[in-house]
């Protein structure tokens, strides 16, 4: 394994906050890098904020969510060249992802195609890291960089789980070479959620393959933590960094923060609060020993292991998003706050894709929202979801509105566009009829 980039302290750069964190970089005891979510960076016209950043010779770290390395179709060829020119476009030393499935059905399935929206857990069982390790080794051969792999929050447990998280990337690591992302507010949320502790994870996982730390807020609602990324910092979660700071140091710690953005001063005092920690941690060395019962590794999954793994994947989103039967040896309960989280999730995400939408609907936007998505998943990424949802308010005519639906209408119309012709001619009538019925 190369040695690893020595980052020091960074901050999530969003729009939001980039006059802020532009004033914060480079200061002593500011930002010394940035992390940018891949999927919003387009490497011909990168934000004029990063540019400056990068000028002034701060690195700048692209962070991917929709790869799904841990689902059990391959890598998507066209997604790993995006992440490819990111990279490059940014001059990044390493690129990051996460450990955890965004899709399932298809053609492996013969079921729909589904996508979550959100990052769920994969489960810790031989056939999904055998089909992880896979997954992971293509994207390595892909990228122009090393790959670092996030460690994930989760409100559900997976039945027949026969790994801990911290066996579980201690073999993916033994495997692959592949780095690890450890998002220490996510070990803390599974501490609350799963009951899961932080402390054996730490003891378990190869902490000599951390390329850097995350460091994010939430809070706790009827017993369960859901991590928001858009609350301060607990004591909690700095509890955690401290007690992993205490093992290795790592190479870099970056504050996240996605939404209800505070002011620069909040920002900087939980950056200080950070370095805190780190500089009282005395590194007294690792106290894991490598966990027993390694796995085979073989060179490519076998086609059942997948096959096995995206069935079991599909039943589950299917269950989140469309409302089919609950699998087998899944909580109930969990799973409903799990359903009701990703719904919630595609209504926030909509509503910045397209910001139109809650400003015509007004305060009935979210009811109506979540009404819409549990009976129509995801299928084809947020923007098309926004579309779908105008469509569906148009065609139910809800809310009882006509200025509203009117809105409605001129703001489909304006961005429905042509669009490539179907191969199919059921698929071209059943658009076409759509359009007529919307354009009355």
């Amino acid at each position: 394994m190369e040695q690893i980039a020595q980052l020091g302290t960074g901050i999530g750069w969003r729009p939001e906050i980039a006059d802020a964190v532009e004033r914060m970089a480079g200061t002593d005891g500011g930002v010394d890098w940035v992390e940018v979510v891949a999927e919003n960076v387009c490497p011909g016209h990168i934000a004029e904020s990063l540019l400056r950043l990068r000028e002034r010779g701060v690195t700048v770290v692209p962070h991917g969510v929709s790869l799904g390395l841990g689902g059990a179709d391959r890598p998507d060829e066209q997604r790993l060249r995006s992440l490819a020119e990111r990279a490059e476009a940014l001059g990044a030393p390493l690129v990051t992802e996460h450990i955890a499935f965004v899709r399932a059905g298809g053609a492996l399935t013969a079921s729909p195609l589904l996508e979550a929206g959100h990052l769920l857990p994969v489960p810790r069982t031989r056939d999904a890291l055998d089909v992880l390790c896979e997954n992971v080794r293509i994207a390595q051969d892909a990228l122009p960089v090393p790959l670092a792999l996030e460690n994930i929050a989760a409100l559900i447990n997976w039945p027949g789980e026969d790994m801990t998280e911290g066996q579980f990337l201690y073999d993916l690591v033994d495997r692959t070479g592949v780095r690890l992302l450890i998002d220490v507010a996510n070990l803390h949320t599974n501490h609350v959620n799963r009951g899961e502790d932080p402390a054996k994870a730490l003891d378990e996982l190869p902490v000599e393959a951390i390329a850097y730390v995350h460091v994010a807020g939430g809070f706790e609602r009827d017993g369960v933590w859901h991590d928001s990324h858009a609350h301060p910092v607990p004591q909690q979660v700095l509890d955690v960094l401290a007690d992993l700071a205490s093992r290795v140091a790592p190479p870099g710690v970056l504050l996240e923060r996605d939404d209800n953005f505070p002011e620069p001063g909040e920002l900087e005092r939980e950056l200080v609060a950070i370095r805190g920690v780190l500089e009282k941690a005395e590194v007294r060395g690792p106290e894991r020993k490598a966990p027993a019962g390694g796995s085979v590794a073989d060179e490519e999954a076998e086609p059942v292991a997948r096959q096995r793994l995206g069935l079991a994947q599909a039943a589950l989103l299917s269950a989140l998003v469309a409302g089919t039967p609950v699998p087998e040896g899944f909580d109930r309960v969990r799973l409903g706050v799990q359903a009701r989280a990703l719904a919630a999730k595609r209504a926030d995400v909509v509503a910045k894709v397209a910001p139109e939408l809650p400003e015509i609907l007004g305060s009935s936007y979210r009811p109506t929202f979540i009404a819409y998505a549990q009976g129509h998943p995801m299928t084809d990424g947020y923007r098309r979801d926004a579309l779908s949802f105008a469509e569906h308010v148009m065609l139910t005519g809800r809310p009882d509105d006509t200025d509203v639906l009117r809105e409605v209408r001129r703001w489909w119309l304006e961005r429905s566009g042509p669009a490539p012709l179907s191969q199919r001619p059921a698929a071209r009538l059943a658009r076409a009829t759509r359009r007529v019925l919307l354009r009355r």
